[in-house]
């Protein structure tokens, strides 16, 4: 196992950092009288006060109240402006309403918005996905958690298997099946979720990712309808595969009988068609949701001939004419395929992608020259336009590696410290995600925010 930050480095910093977070925590309630006027304020409404419970989680005191984002630009109510680097957690990944995507808004609004039928922009949309992403055959969801049910239960129709397998510390949505850990060798019910009445662990299976051991044990008795995987996990910290570990999935996946779905919905900010076409993973079903839309309430999922077929099959056999349960009405309206369109063709372009990796390159680097020159045994990981510090000597290859890499007091802190200063992070992990919109000054100007908080993390002043 890799050595994360040795343990007399890393409670020093925590002691810092929790004075930093003290100090941090005032000076963002006092730049913000108003919205900390809304949020004291009781009787009927959110609950918790906000449209989701989770908006809490955030490290600041009660979460900014966001007045308008254009680009990479947010601005709250009391007049505060952020660089945004945390982008809706990659929903808002190519900038807050790009120009091609608020024009197919508003001619969408004129054309009609939902009609439980396919609309002009159909035809053109289904070509885009398929030349982009590889895959043949595709449908639409309203969010990737949908996606990812709808994909599962086509895996087990056609496969006529139950048992699903995941990767310990994955998040896929909100998918009842994957909210799992692996705790002593067995795969459980996640502690925190609420509201599950039965074992999730009778028909999911969770490995240590990078396992191949444990992945080819899992598959051996061919009893696995799918592999639900991120090319590269970016929930509880960003961790690369190994050189051998995509070619090792495939290969057992398919001599199992076991499909492989690909969840990129994170991982799309490694190219113009993923991480997927760029190392040539050929999954049997692909899912992609937030960013391709342009930010709007959409995703996609993606499957091989081979699995239409079978798809059609089992349609003829089981379900015959109706309501299959898989899809809403809401999914593939009109407005979904005029921003697929709008943001497939204008905005998802291979120009953005360069603009977005030569603004990575620069503040991986200077993250990088950052950490060397204070001493720290932290690492950077990245998969294209997405980055993150790591609190370990080496890169973690495991969730098990992660979790002890990590800090929940200096991860605020940092988060505080950097939102304080100009520049929002997204939370928990603190991973950085670099729109087109990001200007080379506005990059310059992160690393030199993180160059300042980073001298008073380690040396107890300012930089």
């Amino acid at each position: 196992m890799h050595k994360a930050t040795t343990s007399g480095q890393k409670s020093e910093l925590e002691a810092r950092a929790a004075a930093l977070l003290e100090t941090e925590r005032a000076l963002f309630a006092q730049r913000r009288p108003r919205t900390a006027q809304i949020h004291a304020q009781s009787g009927p409404g959110f609950f918790d006060g906000v449209p989701q419970h989770w908006m809490l989680d955030w490290p600041s005191p009660f979460p900014p109240i966001i007045e308008t984002a254009s680009g990479v630009t947010l601005t709250d109510i009391d007049g505060n402006r952020l660089t945004d680097l945390c982008l809706g957690d990659t929903g808002a990944m190519f900038g807050h309403g790009p120009a091609p995507v608020l024009k197919a808004l508003a001619n969408a609004g004129a054309r009609g918005l939902t009609t439980m039928l396919p609309s002009s922009d159909a035809h053109a949309v289904g070509k885009l996905l398929a030349d982009r992403f590889g895959l043949p055959r595709w449908q639409l969801a309203a969010t990737a958690s949908d996606a990812n049910r709808f994909a599962i239960r086509v895996a087990r129709a056609v496969t006529g298997r139950a048992r699903l397998l995941v990767f310990d510390g994955c998040y896929h949505g909100a998918v009842d099946d994957t909210l799992v850990d692996l705790v002593d060798g067995r795969t459980v019910s996640r502690r925190n979720l609420l509201g599950q009445v039965r074992d999730l662990g009778e028909l999911t299976v969770s490995i240590p990712f990078n396992d191949e051991a444990a992945l080819a044990s899992a598959l051996a008795a061919n009893d696995i309808a799918c592999v639900l995987a991120e090319p590269v996990m970016t929930n509880c910290g960003m961790i690369l595969p190994d050189p051998s570990f995509h070619d090792t999935l495939r290969r057992l996946t398919r001599a199992a009988g076991t499909l492989l779905l690909i969840d990129e919905t994170h991982t799309i900010s490694t190219g113009p068609g993923g991480y997927s076409r760029l190392h040539g993973l050929e999954p049997d079903l692909m899912v992609m949701g937030k960013p391709i839309g342009g930010g709007i309430p959409v995703s996609v999922w993606g499957m091989s001939e081979a699995v239409a077929e079978s798809l059609h099959i089992v349609r003829r056999e089981q379900s015959g004419h109706g309501h299959s349960g898989i899809g809403t009405t809401l999914s593939g309206s009109a407005i979904q395929l005029a921003c697929l369109r709008a943001c497939l063709e204008e905005v998802m372009t291979d120009e953005a992608y360069r603009s977005m990796n030569a603004r990575a390159d620069r503040i991986a680097a200077g993250f990088k020259a950052a950490i060397a020159a204070n001493g720290l045994e932290w690492t950077v990981s990245r998969v294209g336009a997405r980055l993150e510090v790591v609190f370990s000597l080496h890169p973690v290859r495991n969730a098990v590696e992660a979790r002890l890499a990590a800090s929940d007091t200096i991860e605020q802190a940092l988060h505080l410290s950097m939102l304080n200063l100009g520049y929002l992070l997204t939370p928990f992990h603190n991973m950085v995600l670099v729109s087109p919109a990001l200007t080379a000054a506005e990059a310059d100007g992160l690393v030199e925010a993180f160059v300042a908080v980073l001298g008073r993390l380690v040396k107890g002043k300012d930089a």
